[in-house]
């Protein structure tokens, strides 16, 4: 993805699980930049295969291109947020591996929601008449109208205010507005057939239980599904967030600022038994799925894990850690799981734990945390910095890694190695 690897201090940085501000600087701006290219390497595909997109597709799909370029020219704020929110990434994904034919047209048209979207939230004048299948216009990031079976609504967004109704301007309508005050282009809404996405209490993360790309289909073995918002419990959600960042805040100010920055959506799975489940998209860096937590700190340790899931799988798009592996590259057993693992997987599994590690190692020895906590935490230290070493000897031993790959497995050996003190705290 990069011509050039990074300066040998940011990957020493973000080697180490710790939330540095110039590793989260490099990764934010090449995230960017990636969606960039993909978006771009979309447009090049329609134009390409023009004459095998639909008619409707195409105009709808090269009308949100125009919008998006005039919003980018008054806001360009406002679309990097659109852009960088993690289920554009999931979007750009599923449209750029689907074949062409009717599913890719109905993934080009998604293109339209994200520029109006980014249109309303940055405050222009828009007036037109948008498809709204099932008689649902979902605003990516934002909520969706639900029209009552209408397959067409029109948007009328003047000054403060965002009217959306039927096409032929009658009707009931959902009213959005846009409060001068607000950051980022925020929107707040009401009134009938509105649906608005509920956010975190104490930052910007998402409760993201609207967006038709939050999971894709068949995730998982058995596959997942993904909440509905009416059946979404907005109020435990917030309830358990709320105490896992107080949690994260006693043990690690700074880990719990990374965790309220960098997470821009949890996403809601339906639960399947009594164990709590959390996963991440490779497509989708800083969405955390999960199912309902079991309590503070089960929740503070989920978003720790996966967090660092999309933190690597965004830095080996841009610095290539390891070499695609095939049927015949090599696996190995590690402690976390039963299956034997892909050098992939081991370095994943070993950089999610190593997190783990260092956030159970200072809360052995933060004030004020909660007896039960560190308890735990002690105890989970250490079975995981033995995990994490079996892991790490498979890394650094592997002729699958790249260069960049060696030396990150090395600064995390490092770092691995300055945790053994809190074993001997502890014995």
């Amino acid at each position: 993805m990069i011509t050039a690897p990074p300066d040998p201090a940011v990957l020493a940085a973000l080697a180490t699980t710790r939330p540095e501000p110039v590793g989260a600087r490099f990764l934010r701006s090449g995230l960017h930049a990636r969606r960039l290219l993909l978006l771009k390497t979309l447009l090049v595909r329609v134009q390409r295969h023009r004459e095998a997109v639909a008619p409707p597709a195409l105009r709808t799909f090269e009308a949100g291109w125009l919008l998006l370029e005039r919003t980018e020219r008054a806001r360009p704020d406002v679309v990097r947020a659109v852009l960088d929110y993690p289920t554009t990434g999931a979007w750009l994904a599923a449209a750029l591996t689907e074949p062409l034919g009717a599913g890719f047209d109905r993934h080009l048209v998604h293109l339209h929601l994200l520029a109006v979207t980014a249109a309303l939230r940055g405050g222009l004048a828009v007036d037109l008449v948008v498809d709204a299948p099932g008689g649902v216009l979902p605003l990516p990031g934002v909520g969706r109208v639900e029209a009552g079976g209408a397959g067409r609504l029109r948007i009328d967004a003047r000054s403060r205010s965002v009217r959306i109704g039927a096409g032929e301007g009658g009707g009931s309508r959902a009213v959005l507005r846009r409060p001068r005050s607000a950051p980022a282009g925020r929107l707040t809404g009401g009134g009938p057939g509105w649906c608005g996405l509920r956010s975190l209490p104490g930052g910007t993360t998402r409760l993201e239980d609207l967006d038709p790309y939050r999971l894709p289909p068949d995730m998982g073995i058995p596959a997942r599904a993904a909440a509905d918002h009416a059946d979404t419990d907005h109020a435990g959600w917030a309830g358990r967030w709320t105490a896992a960042r107080a949690l994260l805040r006693g043990t690690d100010r700074a880990r719990a600022v990374e965790v309220g920055r960098s997470v821009g959506a949890v996403v809601p799975l339906v639960p399947r038994g009594t164990r709590s489940i959390g996963a991440t998209l490779s497509a989708a860096p800083g969405a955390v799925l999960m199912t309902p937590s079991a309590g503070a700190s089960d929740m503070a340790e989920t978003l720790v894990h996966e967090l660092h899931h999309s933190k690597l799988a965004t830095l080996h798009e841009l610095v290539p850690l390891y070499r695609s592996h095939d049927r015949t590259a090599s696996t190995h057993h590690v402690g976390w799981r039963t299956d034997p693992r892909p050098v992939a997987g081991v370095l994943q599994g070993a950089y999610a734990h190593l997190a783990l590690a260092d956030l159970w190692h200072r809360a052995g020895r933060a004030s004020g945390v909660p007896g039960p906590w560190r308890t735990r935490s002690a105890r989970r230290f250490e079975d995981v910095h033995d995990q994490v070493a079996g892991a790490l000897a498979i890394l650094i031993g592997s002729d699958e890694l790249t260069s960049a790959g060696r030396e990150f497995a090395r600064q995390m050996g490092k770092h691995h190695a300055s945790l053994s003190s809190g074993r001997r705290a502890h014995e």
